[in-house]
């Protein structure tokens, strides 16, 4: 899918293709182009759009180059849409001077709310570096809200680790905690992995002099992308100590289930135990040796009856009283 903006008063506008040309915007957006689509872009724009197999290249020399005038800059996305597991893929951006073409295949809400955003408020869009630094800005404060996010989801996750009145069902509670925890460090993976390329990019334009090759960062760029670079190094302290409390809550629900399972082995060795003397009583008194001169006495039944009990009521009131139970 096509979807081209072009910047009017300040203001960021939908192209319509049917009646306006690909060369007039300021920013081009391919969503799962199909083939046609990109020969489309690239005969209007005159570049060469990577291919899907290229923008998953780790390597930084295939994320961050230069080719017949075009900077291209390949970032780690997030898309969370609320149903689902959140999504990371690939996202290209082809910076030309006067343009900014982007490449994914998957459908980050960033892109989404730049676009909206821009619509309404007046931003300077000259250049394909305007629209860029616009797009990694919108990136990096969509971050940081699931960072928020992922912040208060770590409380509730301790507060449900460590409550001290339990529910009915603790077992399968605290497998639906190992469940959220393990989904937790999933997403704060993809948040670091995220900031660490669009860190990469932002590092290459702030320390790339102007080139003849392409477009370069001028001195009115450039103090918004050195902000941004400044809260992703604040946002990489904070995905940081999210790991580290998520690893703390792991072993903390570790922890837990060990303490319960110790609990029950403890309560079955506590009833074994408190049972064993009046099982031997009731085994010897229930041996058929013929001269036991208890088997005569009149009282012999209550007897042991009552040696059973107090057996068996002696242990209980010592563990009580020494608070093991």
């Amino acid at each position: 899918m096509i979807s081209a903006y072009l910047s009017h008063h300040n203001r960021l506008e939908k192209l319509d293709l049917s009646d306006r040309h690909l060369s007039e915007a300021v920013w081009i957006d391919l969503e799962a182009p199909t083939e046609a689509e990109e020969d489309a872009v690239e005969a209007a724009l005159g570049l060469d759009i990577p291919t899907r197999e290229d923008m998953q290249e780790i390597e930084v020399s295939s994320r961050i180059y230069r080719e017949g005038g075009v900077l291209f800059l390949t970032a780690q996305v997030i898309a969370s849409p609320e149903a689902r597991e959140a999504e990371i893929g690939p996202v290209t951006f082809a910076v030309q001077p006067d343009r900014l073409v982007t490449v994914h295949y998957h459908h980050p809400r960033s892109l989404t709310y730049f676009a909206d955003w821009a619509a309404r408020h007046d931003t300077a869009l000259e250049t394909g570096l305007d629209a860029a630094l616009g797009l990694l800005e919108a990136i990096v404060d969509r971050l940081a809200d699931i960072l928020e996010g992922e912040t208060r989801q770590h409380e509730a996750l301790a507060k449900a680790i460590f409550a001290a009145h339990r529910p009915s069902g603790k077992a399968e509670t605290l497998q639906v905690v190992l469940q959220r925890i393990g989904r937790a460090e999933a997403m704060n993976g993809k948040v670091n992995e995220s900031l660490a390329t669009v860190l990469r990019l932002l590092t290459y334009l702030t320390s790339t002099p102007e080139a003849a090759d392409g477009p370069c960062l001028h001195a009115r760029q450039m103090p918004m992308a050195l902000a941004q670079l400044q809260d992703l190094r604040s946002l990489r302290e904070v995905a940081a100590a999210q790991a580290d409390k998520v690893r703390f809550l792991l072993d903390a629900t570790l922890g837990v289930i060990n303490i319960r399972q110790s609990d029950v082995i403890k309560i079955f060795s506590v009833v074994a135990f408190v049972f064993l003397p009046p099982t031997l009583i009731a085994s010897i008194y229930g041996m058929n040796f013929k001269h036991m001169p208890e088997l005569d006495w009149t009282w012999g039944y209550p007897m042991a009856l009552g040696l059973m009990v107090i057996s068996a009521l002696v242990p209980w009131l010592l563990f009580k009283w020494k608070k093991w139970l």
